[in-house]
């Protein structure tokens, strides 16, 4: 037991020290750019680690998650923006809503709560389902989430910019959540109910044999994801201090799943180095079409270029190396098997 406590000790010490590490860098170049990279790099692996929470373990894919940041936004939102702004700001808000405050670190994780509550309460007929089935509908029910979000005026200002969330997410507050969320993550991942989740990805039918419940063990798995896609939504919201529900849909779905895919849905490790690998390509690539687009080498304008590198990222890594660049071991596993190695 206690190389096993080790062994994911270590996985959550090396992962948090990455974030630590980024951190300190930012703080040494002092360069107000790159604190706010680094930032969304943060709230992103909270997001990226949300989804393999689910996908990871139970092996189905969530387009859901994304809707799940937007209730988390939108909630803390609803809860912070101050009482002067709020008739500008939700014209049609509800009466009874009016008088609803917390503070902005407390209406974060409120929002993950909502979100929770909120899959507890839609998904549990969905975990029957499984294959290409089961992408289906997480993909309708995005689709219902956006329609609420886009159409729900007294709420969410419907398809209008939200504004007025005070900006209180901050570098370090992120780096704090995001390794909370990793070690949320692996001790779910280790937990009984996280080995029955992977029993029923690896042989549905075996695992029902065994008599393993699996649409319950993978609701739970849903709702841990749409808690820590809450709480990330949150933290974005209060980041941006301004946002509309186009924030939360295709877009930003396919570049969480590309953040997964590549780094690897079967480990925290894997998808935490996809965050950073994708994080890095994207930023280069946005300075090169500036470049490029500075430099009028095109007769048009250069754009997507970030979208289409991506794109073809991921379809050479499903092609080549379909469980990502750390497709099984965490990097606690590979530093015990190193530590034996050296002491053999």
């Amino acid at each position: 037991m206690s190389f096993l406590m080790n062994r994911h000790t270590l996985t959550v010490a090396s992962l948090c020290g990455l974030l630590l590490m980024l951190v300190f860098i930012s703080y040494a170049v002092d360069v107000r750019v790159f604190t706010r990279i680094a930032t969304t790099l943060c709230i992103n692996v909270v997001m990226v680690v949300g989804l393999q929470s689910f996908m990871g373990n139970t092996g189905i894919l969530s387009f859901a998650h994304i809707g799940f940041m937007g209730v988390g936004a939108y909630t803390s939102a609803l809860l912070t923006i101050p009482a002067q702004m709020r008739g500008m700001a939700l014209p049609d808000l509800y009466p009874f809503m009016e008088g609803l405050s917390a503070s902005p670190i407390l209406a974060i994780f409120l929002g993950g709560i909502v979100a929770a509550v909120i899959a507890a309460a839609v998904s549990y007929p969905l975990m029957r389902l499984s294959d290409a089935a089961a992408v289906i509908t997480s993909f309708a029910l995005l689709v219902v989430l956006h329609t609420v979000m886009l159409h729900w005026s007294e709420v969410t200002n419907g398809p209008r910019t939200l504004f007025g969330l005070p900006a209180i997410t901050s570098l370090p507050l992120t780096a704090i959540v995001a390794a909370g969320a990793i070690a949320v993550a692996l001790m779910f991942k280790e937990s009984r109910l996280g080995i029955l989740a992977r029993a029923t990805r690896d042989d549905e039918t075996a695992a029902r044999a065994m008599g393993i419940n699996t649409p319950r063990v993978r609701w739970l798995a849903f709702i841990l994801s749409a808690l820590l896609a809450g709480i990330g939504g949150g933290l974005w919201g209060h980041f941006v201090g301004s946002f509309s529900p186009k924030a939360f849909y295709l877009k930003e779905t396919f570049v969480i799943l590309g953040m997964l895919v590549i780094g690897g849905p079967g480990t925290i490790t894997g998808a935490v180095l996809g965050v950073f690998i994708v994080t890095a390509a994207f930023e280069s690539l946005r300075t090169l079409e500036v470049v490029l687009n500075s430099a009028q080498i095109f007769s048009g304008q250069v754009v997507g270029v970030t979208e289409i590198v991506l794109a073809f990222s991921m379809i050479a890594v499903l092609a080549l190396r379909p469980g990502g660049l750390v497709p099984t071991r965490e990097i606690g596993d590979a530093i015990v098997g190193l530590i034996r190695k050296r002491k053999g």
